[in-house]
Parts: C-alpha cells; structure tokens; sequence
C-alpha cells in the first residue's frame, strides 16, 4: 500500500448544516511498511537485504522487473523466484494531557503482515530479448486499534493494499544499453471502521456508534527503465513508474447511530454513498553499482515519489451548529530517498548484503494523523544468497525500519476535540526469504 492523491467526490450538498457532532474518518492507510509515504521497498527478494541500494541496476534474478523492467535482459535462459515475508510492528500510542476524548491508547496497532512476490523471466532464442512476469504488492498500509481508544473517532481500523501484476518485455540494444517495459495492472482494496459519537455536542452518554466502509478496484499503469554499462566497472539503473488511480465507490454501513439528529445530519450529507479517487504515487529512481573486483561490489540508490497531492482530501464528517464539512486537508509533500549497500561475494555459494537507507516524511509533525502515523524512516538491512545447488538458489534478509517518536496531536476542525500524544521508538522488522530456481 499506496498514493498521488485521495479525494472524496462528494456534491455540494454535502455542506448542508446540522446540529450533530459526527465523526467519521475515512482516509483509511496505516502501516504495511514505510518508504517515504506508504510504498514498500520489501518483497522478500534478495535486494531487501540491501534497503534498496542499487534496486533499479542489481539484475540478479527475475524481481529485478519490480523496480526495472530493463534488468531481466541480463538474466540468462528461464529464471524463477519465489518470496515470502513478514513484517512485525511496534507502533503504541501514548495519550497525553491534550487528549480530549475518553478510552485506553489502542493498544499495538501494527502487530504483523505477512506477504509473498512472484517473479519469473525467459531469455529468447536472439538472447536479446527477455520476456518476464511479476506478481508484488510494493503499496499498502494496515493498522488496527482497540474499539474504544482514545482516537477511535478518526479511526479503529483501517487498511488499503495493492497487488500488481507485470508482464514485462526486455530488450539488448546494444552489449551495454538496455531498455525495458512492464505495463502493470493493479488491484486494490480498502476498508475502513470508525467509531461515531452519538452525543449531541458532546452531551450524554450514549454508546458509540460505527461506520465501516470497504471496496475495491483495479487500475493500470506502467514501469520503464534503463540499464547502461558506463565501463566495465560502474553500471547505471534509471526507472519510472507512473501513477496508478483507484476509485473506491460503495455504500458504508452504519451501526448503532442512536442519535437522532446524527442520523439526520449523515442522511442530509448523503453518506449514503462515499466515492474515494486515490492515484498510487509515480516515482523516478536512479542506481549505480561499482564492481570493486571479484569479491565487493558497492551500490547506491536516489529515488523521488510524488506524494504532493495524495493527501489532498480524507472523509471527515465533522458538525457543528455551523454546518458540515466533508473534506480535510492531509498536507501531504513529495518525498526522496538514498540508500548505499555492499555485496561480498564471500565464496562461489555464498554472498552477504547489507545496506542503509533513508526515506523523507511525507507529513509534517503538525500533520501527522493517527490512521496513518508517518515519519521519516531509517532503514538497516542484511541478508545473504546462498546457492543450494547448481541453478537454485536460498535468499534470506532482515531490515529494520526505524521511525523513531512521532509526536501527533489531531483536532477535529468544527467541533474541536483531540487525540493527542505521542507514538515512542516506533520500528517495524521485515524478515524475508525466497527460493531462485535457473533453468
């Protein structure tokens, strides 16, 4: 999981006023992984051990077509891998003296995510053309707070994912340029639950009600890249992919909405039927590998993700005697990333990876949201290739993606009222592994 931008589509009655204070939040991302904003550089392949140094150049097996379609052109005969991974968070929320709202601190909201790639690549007869597919999910976020915490008016739940599916096509120019072309279908999916106050302005004590909302769609777009040979030593990846827009269109389904003014106001607002556009961010990235000789080889990464407008717009029914508003402002910005790794090829059978990175945050610390708590992101990687037996091939790598604290303090716009606090020494651990089979 995910994103250029996130819009609600909703008409202008929507501004209809009402005297009910309702919540209802419907941005939905929280935490698969982070890059820069919620894309994954984490599929299990044998790259995750390098924290993405050198992604777009290092052609070592089929994943490559992930990053840059142009490198499966370097792979000889029929390749295959296969990947698995889990991702373990530790991601707790601690209240402070600003919270307004009653209820515990939610608890872990990112316990684990397991998740798989597929990749495979054929060389043709001319050995300059090479075909490929992969199946990945690089885009996607999950988190998942207890029912009755303190923020559960902007969100208890939420989850959006995406899972691409890329034939791609290779071709050798020349013995040093390649160029390659990976159109790329994705599916996505969103669900969203979120507790609803049915206390006029904030009086009584009635129990919460719910909103959950869910859909899914598919879209398409496509991966270019580049690989080049500078010298016998140095290699060059450039890579694009381009945005990808989703639209989420259902119906949501509202529970226990005891208040009787609430449900006139959510009825006069046409939450009936919500329509989310969202476009998956496009990204340029460049990667450099210089082979030191036969044992170390150091690469390097600089990417951009263009996540300027992809929090142009959440759902967010928030009344107040004044009126109602639909729409909230995530101030989302574009992000960059740089990471540097080594390979050592310790033996014929055996070469050990490891790599940092670094990633920009997407949000603000005043903008920070609590269904989707980005920061700037660190990551430590290792991992190692072990070849089993002649044409198959062991990959295992941990990363840890390091967010640090992140301070969030989130206050509905109309009616006032916080969530506020802070989420301490927040980190994710990724560990991964695949098999490679050569033919």
């Amino acid at each position: 999981m995910s994103a250029k931008h996130l819009r609600c589509n909703l008409s202008a009655r929507h501004q209809l006023s009402a005297l009910a204070l309702g919540v209802v939040g419907l941005l939905g991302t929280a935490g698969q992984a982070w890059a820069g904003g919620i894309m994954i550089y984490e599929a299990g392949q044998e790259g995750t051990g390098l924290a993405n140094a050198g992604a777009a150049v290092l052609a070592t097996d089929p994943s490559i077509l992930m990053n840059n379609p142009a490198g499966i052109s370097q792979l000889k005969g029929t390749q295959v891998n296969v990947n698995a991974q889990v991702i373990l968070g530790d991601l707790q929320f601690s209240r402070d003296d600003d919270n307004t709202f009653g209820g515990n601190e939610g608890g872990n909201s990112l316990e684990y995510i397991p998740g798989s790639s597929f990749f495979i690549s054929h060389q043709l007869e001319d050995q300059r053309t090479s075909i490929g597919f992969g199946m990945y999910g690089n885009f996607g976020l999950a988190l998942d707070y207890d029912d009755d915490w303190a923020g559960r008016y902007f969100t208890q739940e939420s989850a959006i994912m995406g899972v691409s599916f890329q034939p791609t096509f290779a071709y050798q120019v020349t013995d040093d340029l390649s160029l390659g072309f990976g159109p790329r279908l994705m599916y996505g999916y969103f669900r969203t639950e979120v507790a609803v106050n049915n206390n006029v302005l904030g009086l009584g004590n009635a129990d919460d009600g719910q909103l959950r909302y869910k859909d899914e769609d598919w879209g398409a777009g496509v991966n270019l890249g580049l690989l080049y040979n500078l010298n016998e030593r140095t290699k060059l990846g450039l890579a694009y992919t381009s945005k990808i827009d989703l639209e989420f269109e259902d119906s949501p389904e509202l529970k226990d909405i005891t208040n009787p003014l609430l449900n006139l106001a959510l009825n006069r607002v046409g939450i009936d039927q919500l329509q989310l556009d969202m476009s998956v961010p496009q990204t340029a990235l460049a990667s450099l590998s210089y082979q030191l000789g036969s044992q170390w080889t150091l690469l390097g990464s600089v990417g951009w993700q263009d996540w300027s407008e992809f929090g142009k717009i959440g759902v967010e029914v928030d009344t107040n005697a004044a009126g109602t508003s639909t729409g909230v402002d995530r101030q989302y910005k574009d992000t960059w990333h740089v990471s540097v790794g080594a390979q050592n090829q310790i033996s014929r059978k055996l070469r050990w990876n490891m790599g940092v990175g670094y990633d920009s945050s997407a949000v603000e610390d005043d903008d920070r949201t609590v269904d989707n708590p980005m920061n700037e992101a660190w990551r430590l990687a290792t991992g190692f290739n072990y070849e089993l037996e002649e044409g198959l091939d062991l990959t295992m790598s941990y990363t840890l993606i390091w967010l640090g604290d992140m301070d969030v303090q989130q206050t509905k716009s109309r009616s006032g009222g916080s969530v506020s606090g802070e989420y301490a020494n927040s980190a994710l651990h990724v560990l991964g592994g695949g098999m490679i089979w050569r033919f």
